[in-house]
């Protein structure tokens, strides 16, 4: 008997965006969009963080005043109430996906504990 898995992962893809967690993401962001102070901040934050992560990645040495500046960039960004909804609402979401991806790799665990 042959599955299509794909068909499953597509239903769920689908079904993902119905919930909860994602929809109040995707209002957040909407919500940080429509105000230019949050949007600039937020686009400020994400590429600073984005440019630390591939220097961590690279092994390349991280500055300290460029370490201070994503500091404070983070600490704007925290303060502002919506980033603040959007970035716990992104936590929200991730904690399912992660649930997800626990479920999904259950049955591989379950191969692998079974193994001794």
């Amino acid at each position: 008997m042959s599955i299509n898995i794909y068909d499953d992962m597509n239903k769920l893809e689908s079904t993902l965006r119905k919930t909860d967690e994602y929809l109040a993401v995707k209002s957040a962001m909407e919500d940080v969009k429509s105000d230019e102070e949050a949007r600039v901040l937020f686009e400020s934050f994400r590429e600073i963080q984005m440019n630390l992560q591939q220097k961590q990645m690279a092994g390349e040495e991280i500055a300290g005043e460029e370490l201070e500046h994503a500091q404070k960039t983070a600490q704007l960004a925290q303060e502002n109430p919506k980033i603040m909804t959007m970035l716990t609402a992104e936590m929200k979401l991730s904690e399912l996906i992660e649930e997800v991806n626990r479920v999904v790799l259950k049955p591989v665990q379950d191969l692998y504990e079974s193994f001794n």
